[in-house]
């Protein structure tokens, strides 16, 4: 954070409901204050219906960028003046940049941020079965992302057949062979995880939350469900408070390998970042070092 707050300070931001959680404000003022820039990072809470009117303000304060979380990864997109092609194909937006013409660009970091740590643990994907729970904007990314790393079967799996119908037709243009999975079909879900290479949570359950001691509890699938999975497969819950999730806890004891979201947000954080400051050299390591500390700190 910068060491005084002025009439000069900038201000770049995360919008979400919830956000109180959010690592963010950690992570990117640290990277700020290494980077020598007077800019401060807030995470603001936002209901949808607020939208609108919040990215009217803070376009006229002059607000230098903004990430978006969840729920309004797919609702922002509406509010963009511009799209890049990712955003524009995903119908999904995390990052805003402001134009100078007024108004905003969206784009979407979340799928280089969710490639690096799979990369970074095994270099080849391709040919290998992914499953991804639930369908929301961060799925969209996912998809994208277990796509472009060479997954030769992609499923989708969630609770509201018309959600998962929307969302197939929403990438059948890009994700031709995207399959999808009602959770209520039981038998189907276990033969899936059976086969399954790489198992990726984008639902919110599990995540810790200030109004729920109980939430951290949670898990998105049942005991039964995980012990269809092979030791060896990977398990990937975007989730990264609490560290590990209930998920991550049960499929470690599996023999999974498991990873969780604090690089998928330290990345696709460092992304944004690059796209705010217009500087190719932003410290990363800085940035996850701050995302840590905060989440350390947290967990007292």
């Amino acid at each position: 954070m910068v060491s005084t707050i002025t009439a000069k300070t900038s201000l770049v931001g995360l919008l979400g409901d919830p956000v109180q959680h959010s690592l963010s404000p950690a992570m990117q003022n640290a990277a700020l204050q290494a980077m020598g820039l007077d800019w401060l990072f807030l995470a603001l809470p936002t209901r949808g219906e607020q939208l609108p009117t919040v990215l009217q303000g803070l376009e006229a304060i002059g607000c230098r960028g903004l990430n978006v979380t969840i729920p309004h990864k797919q609702a922002v997109a509406a509010l963009c003046t511009t799209l890049s092609p990712l955003a524009r194909r995903l119908g999904a937006v995390n990052t805003l940049v402001p134009l100078a013409a007024g108004g905003w660009f969206g784009t979407n970091t979340d799928v280089e941020g969710f490639c690096a740590p799979l990369l970074a643990a095994q270099a080849d994907w391709s040919g290998r079965r992914a499953l991804v729970l639930g369908c929301g904007g961060s799925a969209r990314a996912v998809v994208a992302g277990v796509m472009e790393l060479g997954c030769s079967t992609v499923q989708i799996a969630g609770r509201r057949p018309d959600a998962l119908a929307g969302f197939q037709e929403d990438c059948r243009s890009w994700a031709p062979g995207l399959e999808t999975l009602h959770l209520q079909n039981q038998n189907a879900l276990l033969e899936a995880l059976e086969s399954t290479d790489l198992l990726v949570n984008t639902t919110p359950i599990g995540m810790a939350s200030p109004a729920n001691a109980e939430a951290a509890q949670a898990s998105p699938l049942s005991a039964e469900a995980i012990s269809r999975l092979r030791a060896g497969s990977c398990v990937y819950d975007i989730i990264y408070t609490p560290r590990p999730t209930r998920l991550l806890q049960q499929t470690a004891d599996r023999g999974c390998r498991t990873l969780d979201g604090l690089e998928m947000l330290v990345q696709q954080g460092a992304a944004a970042l690059r796209l705010w400051s217009g500087r190719d050299a932003v410290p990363v390591e800085v940035m996850r070092q701050g995302a840590m500390a905060a989440l350390d700190a947290a967990s007292r």
